[in-house]
């Protein structure tokens, strides 16, 4: 069995406050974590997105660019995260008729005490609202859903891959 204080919430002190967590003593490495989530809509919105007819404008470029900025802005929105000197951001938008809809795929990559989930998921969720924005007008039905970690590598808690 494992200790079961390996299991808890390490966003915690000892009396039970929140607090930053103190990463002074972890070793420097290489860490990637890789996310992804989805906008689901009308086929008609999908088609108008790929063709680049929104009136916005080009929907999947802008998405990329505003999950970009996001990741290295994380700390500013998620209590108690780390300021990251990010080495790489990497925002993927695909079409996908079967939902139809957006899959949206973000790695965030850098050398430091600390993982990069948060960076990777707030990537991809502010990419996907971006996508919502841009093209509320034409579909207010659309869904924001599957945010996830996929993978990360690097730390003391290891490799970390999710089972499709």
């Amino acid at each position: 069995m494992s200790d079961p204080q390996e299991k808890r919430l390490t966003h915690l002190d000892e009396t039970g406050k929140a607090v930053m967590v103190d990463v002074t003593e972890k070793d420097v490495t290489d860490r990637i974590a890789v996310c992804e989530g989805a906008v689901t809509m009308e086929p008609e919105t999908l088609a108008m997105i790929v063709a680049g007819q929104a009136k916005k404008g080009d929907v999947i470029a802008t998405a990329r660019l505003a999950g970009i900025m996001a990741a290295k802005r994380t700390h500013e929105l998620i209590p108690l995260c780390h300021p990251l000197a990010l080495t790489k951001v990497a925002v993927d938008i695909e079409a996908d008729e079967s939902l139809p809809g957006l899959k949206v795929t973000a790695m965030a990559r850098v050398a430091s005490r600390t993982g990069v989930e948060m960076e990777a998921l707030t990537a991809v969720s502010v990419a996907c609202l971006t996508i919502y924005d841009m093209a509320k007008a034409v579909d207010r039905g659309m869904t924001i859903s599957g945010i996830r970690l996929i993978e990360k590598s690097g730390g003391k808690s290891g490799d970390y891959r999710a089972k499709d």
